[in-house]
């Protein structure tokens, strides 16, 4: 074998890389929250004793869960167009990276608020509380602590999905690395560095979101 390593190259491209990493981590923070929260309004339609309502919460996550996110981000900024609604890359990653999130986040919420029993609703009633704080305190909260893992690590995995974004020219970690390998042709040691980056990326959120878990649910389940 005859190739030389050389990183310097990808040493010398580091004000590039940090803005790659910056500009996935914006988006997919973005996208997260703005999931979540969409992820409770389907959860919401979805537990809706209302049929149409019910049908429509079934219909949007079955939809993004049984269709490659690639596909949905394609389908964003290729396809919306022709409906007259065109948006930047970096916004079409974001909208669709929200669509996606949101059907996942739904089912997980989801998940959590069953798993609250019917007794200790009652039991808020019982003491007075408004139905605004019931759901704060009682249903909410104690769900959100029971699927804050499962949602870490849909942040997680969106961060790591975020690199399909490239695709559209959306200026995250993947699309400057991408450049950077047009521009120096040293295409082992980039992606080597880049596998590197999301790997320390994702064991840095993961233990900094354990541990802000581990502070805000620090009180006792019984």
């Amino acid at each position: 074998m005859n190739y030389s390593f050389d990183f310097t190259p990808v040493l010398a491209a580091w004000p590039m890389l940090l803005e790659g990493i910056l500009g996935t981590l914006r988006m997919s923070s973005l996208s997260m929250v703005f999931g979540l929260t969409l992820g409770i309004v389907f959860m919401m339609m979805r537990m809706s004793r209302q049929p149409v309502l019910r049908t429509i919460a079934i219909g949007y996550i079955e939809l993004i869960r049984n269709t490659p996110i690639l596909v949905q981000v394609f389908f964003v900024f290729f396809g919306m167009p022709a409906i007259g609604l065109r948006l930047s890359g970096e916004q079409a990653a974001i909208l669709a990276m929200t669509l996606n999130c949101g059907a996942y986040a739904a089912e997980i919420v989801r998940g959590g608020v069953q798993s609250i029993r019917p007794g200790q609703i009652e039991a808020g009633r019982a003491l007075g509380l408004h139905t605004a704080d019931i759901y704060r305190f009682i249903v909410f909260r104690p769900a959100i602590r029971a699927v804050y893992p499962a949602l870490c690590s849909q942040f997680i995995l969106m961060m790591l999905n975020s690199s399909l974004v490239s695709s559209v020219s959306a200026e995250e970690l993947t699309y400057f690395a991408q450049t950077l390998d047009s521009q120096t042709f040293r295409s082992f040691e980039i992606y080597l560095t880049l596998g590197v980056i999301y790997l320390v990326l994702s064991q840095f959120f993961s233990a900094a979101l354990s541990m802000i878990g581990r502070v805000y649910f620090s009180y006792p389940t019984k």
